[in-house]
């Protein structure tokens, strides 16, 4: 017998969670509901499940209250799906710990591939795979030597290059902001200098990529948001 994941959708519009909850059960997940950030925040306690699906506009806590008191205790990946679609809001909401942001109106073969991501990536950490150091299929790095291995040729890396990349690979299948980066890879006072992060991603895509014009086969740019290594090509 197949384990169907289970799903709390967070989500204050009844219609929208009716249609996400016949949706998700369709495709063999079990799901709880909640309408309320507070109900949602009670279920996730007393029920742990694999996956949160999380509406910002709730009636009594902001989602990113939510996102925050989810994650200061837990890993459980959480899949933002909200109709605010700035880039400041999806910005705000991967800093407070969401794995992936969804905007209303939306697809759900779009939804249901981010999920599985998400799934997929926390079923990996939770098995020992938190720092995969790996830029594609072609390619695998050592911290010893701080070299990536594209093709069988070795390409050296700087000590700042190979921190950006071995960060990107802790956090596989996550968007990482440009805040995120620069303070995991320089320290939290250069969370604002972005021009640092530009000129260093600039130099460590022309080392890895054969076209740095274009994304990696697993590197994907959230323009304005951050980075994203995906394990999968098909990953959305």
């Amino acid at each position: 017998m197949s384990y169907e994941p289970l799903v709390l959708v967070v989500e204050d519009e009844p219609p929208m969670r009716r249609l996400l909850r016949s949706t998700l059960q369709s495709h063999g997940y079990r799901v709880l509901e909640a309408a309320t950030a507070a109900e949602g925040l009670a279920l996730f306690g007393t029920n742990n499940p694999d996956l949160v699906v999380l509406d910002l506009g709730l009636p009594d806590l902001d989602g990113l209250e939510v996102t925050r008191r989810v994650r200061a205790g837990s890993a459980t990946p959480i899949v933002v799906l909200s109709a605010r679609g700035r880039e400041a809001d999806k910005v705000q909401a991967l800093d407070a710990g969401a794995d992936d942001y969804v905007t209303k109106p939306f697809g759900f073969p779009e939804l249901l591939a981010r999920m599985r991501v998400a799934l997929r990536h926390a079923a990996a950490r939770g098995h020992g795979h938190a720092e995969p150091h790996r830029a594609d299929r072609r390619s695998r790095s050592t911290s010893t030597k701080r070299t990536v291995t594209l093709g069988g040729q070795e390409v050296r890396l700087t000590p700042i290059e190979y921190k950006m990349l071995a960060t990107l690979a802790r956090h596989l299948g996550k968007v990482l902001t440009h805040k995120q980066l620069l303070t995991e890879v320089w320290g939290p006072s250069y969370s604002d200098q972005s021009h640092y992060l530009r000129v260093h991603m600039a130099q460590l895509r022309r080392k890895i990529e054969a076209d740095p014009a274009r994304d990696l086969d697993c590197w994907t740019t959230e323009p304005g948001v951050g980075y994203r290594l995906r394990e999968d090509p098909n990953d959305a």
